[in-house]
């Protein structure tokens, strides 16, 4: 039997070799917990070297993927919630943003940026409800509730610039009834370097700094509809 272990950042590969046949191992495991790996392949017989040549590149490639740069939210599902909803316009929403937090940004990154932005608004041009930039490199994570200037809960230095709404700040889902299904996108984007724009920025110019900076971006989905 033989053994080779790759091993990444919370990530283990191991090829086992025994009575011509291999197996290949890869999953997520938790430090000091004893869990076992969570996946196995197994592989038809094969010239060792050749099979073990390419497991191990396997293993490299899987767990590069695995740390690319991510966005996650603990309060986000599927579809938007009443917390998310907006408040007015017919919405009685309590028009919280929501919690959001990334990793593995690429080198290089100075600031980041977030939006959540509508693509399906009845507008000719989608609806942005939230926009902010120059988010220190430090920060990898907004608290439930950062959307709303009158908090304090955005870092130091970040701006919260106008959205459709026409004022800064989280502005929730309000699609209008009947319309069908609106996909929210929420984007952070890894920034090379400051955007020189204040909150009176409009969405689109802020947009236009941003995608000139980005080095990376990670997006998720949720949905809303009024029956």
């Amino acid at each position: 039997m033989v053994h080779i272990p790759v091993l990444s950042t919370g990530y283990i590969c191991v090829v086992l070799l025994k009575n011509g046949y291999a197996v290949y191992w890869f999953g997520q495991i938790a430090l000091n917990s004893g869990r076992k790996l969570k996946t196995a392949i197994f592989l038809k017989p094969i010239m060792k070297k050749v099979l073990l040549s390419l497991l191990a590149a396997l293993c490299l490639s899987s767990a590069a993927f695995a740390q690319t740069f991510t966005l996650h939210s603990s309060d986000l599902g599927g579809q938007a919630t009443m917390k998310q909803f907006f408040n007015g316009m017919n919405c009685t929403g309590e028009n919280i943003s929501p919690n959001l937090r990334w990793e593995n940004a690429p080198t290089g990154t100075k600031y980041y940026a977030l939006t959540i932005f509508d693509k399906d608004a009845p507008t000719g041009s989608g609806f942005w409800h939230w926009v902010v930039f120059n988010i220190p490199a430090s920060t990898t994570e907004l608290k439930t509730g950062a959307g709303d200037p009158a908090k304090g809960l955005m870092p130091a230095g970040a701006i919260q610039s106008v959205t459709d709404f026409g004022k800064p700040g989280y502005g929730g889902p309000c699609p209008p009834p009947g319309h069908g299904l609106h996909h929210y996108e929420v984007t952070v984007f890894a920034l090379k370097d400051k955007i020189n724009l204040d909150e009176k920025a409009s969405p689109a110019f802020v947009g236009f700094n941003i995608w000139a900076n980005t080095l990376a971006k990670a997006s998720m989905v949720f949905y809303a509809e009024r029956k």
